[in-house]
């Protein structure tokens, strides 16, 4: 699925969320691999995804050190090419 000099993806997310669902379609459907951590029942995996991304809200997602966002940020990343080169599928 990945390219092994594809960086690795990380998205923080609860499994109902609807921002989450689509975040998981774009990445899926761009081939790419990523870790899906579950932060829904986990105080300790929330609070570590807020304070990586001083954010409260999910999806989080980081491409290799980097903090993308929530699911809008990445979907416009999408939109303007930006995601291509992040995940170096260019």
């Amino acid at each position: 699925m990945s390219e092994s000099n594809q960086p690795s993806v990380r998205m923080y997310s609860t499994r109902f969320c609807p921002y989450c669902i689509r975040a998981r379609m774009l990445l899926k459907g761009k081939g790419v691999a990523y870790e899906d951590i579950s932060v829904g029942n986990d105080a300790g995996l929330w609070a570590e995804m807020s304070s990586l991304s001083g954010q409260n809200t999910v999806p989080q997602i980081f491409i290799g050190d980097h903090h993308v966002g929530g699911y809008d940020d990445l979907a416009a990343d999408s939109r303007s090419g930006e995601l291509d080169k992040l995940l170096g599928l260019n």
